[in-house]
């Protein structure tokens, strides 16, 4: 299996619990962790930007980032939300395998 990490930013931690408790249910991430607030500084539109988001951190397997990336989208505010992921090259077998016990089960 291909593992990976997702990161995504929100402007409202309420935003951002309402995308992980709908990745977690429909078995598109194993978990979800919320980060306090992170200021971000961005290029948006001619302009250089500065808010406060939070940082959603999403665990789950590269076979569901297509999914997830629809549900972000249909839930998410921004016009192009940051939806990234990076791939865990190597992790503790338990927790790889935890991953795969999440997404698959019933």
């Amino acid at each position: 299996m291909d593992y990976i990490v997702v990161f995504i930013t929100v402007p409202e931690i309420e935003v951002g619990e309402n995308i992980a408790k709908i990745l977690v249910e429909e078995k598109l991430a194993a978990c979800v962790n919320i980060t306090g607030k992170v200021n971000s500084i961005y290029f948006w539109q001619g302009n250089i930007e500065n808010d406060d988001e939070y940082l959603l951190i999403i665990k789950t397997r590269k076979d569901k980032f297509e999914e997830l990336e629809k549900k972000v989208k249909e839930n998410h505010p921004y016009t192009v939300p940051e939806i990234i992921a990076i791939p865990i090259i190597v992790g503790s077998e338990d927790y790889l395998n935890w991953i795969d016990e999440t997404l698959n089960r019933n």
